[in-house]
């Protein structure tokens, strides 16, 4: 039964590095999940403290990662137009169009969001979507970096 669990938890690290850059997959969620699953096997010497800090850690780069372009298309100068705009574009791409609708979606919406409900200029409103194509760079890098740093303790652990 441990090398089941073995198996299953660098199966669920491996599948949340993918996901990382895979807009369809919760990367950091089953990469922590993988972390609890070695915790659980009886190999992983990973105690509850570091398990809630990676807990914790988790919860803020998913949650920010729906979150994060709205906020960095206002602050390329969107108006809330565009940052609902982007918000309602990711949502919409991630059901209609997935894996890549949510990148999509969410530059599109932020860009019609600013166009065409402030009147914007298209030079404005192209900026104000860039921040939103640059959040999600952002968030990108981050889930890879905390996917990776997950993969790295489990693997140290086992050594």
């Amino acid at each position: 039964m441990e090398i089941i669990l073995l198996i299953l938890s660098f199966v669920l690290l491996i599948a949340g590095l993918l996901g990382s850059v895979l807009p369809i997959i919760p990367g950091p969620p089953l990469s922590f999940t993988g972390l609890l699953v070695l915790h659980f096997s009886g190999r992983g010497n990973l105690t509850v403290a570091f398990l809630l800090i990676w807990a914790g850690i988790t919860l803020v780069v998913t949650v920010g990662d729906y979150f994060l372009p709205s906020l960095m298309t206002k602050r390329f100068g969107g108006s809330r137009f565009a940052a609902i705009g982007s918000f309602l574009g990711l949502v919409t791409g991630i059901i209609f169009f997935p894996p890549f609708g949510m990148i999509l979606g969410s530059f599109l919406g932020a860009f019609i969001g600013e166009l065409i409900l402030s009147r914007a200029q298209s030079k404005k409103a192209l900026k104000a979507a860039l921040g939103s194509l640059l959040a999600f760079a952002i968030g990108t890098g981050a889930k890879l970096i905390i996917c990776s740093m997950m993969l790295f303790y489990a693997i140290r652990t086992l050594l």
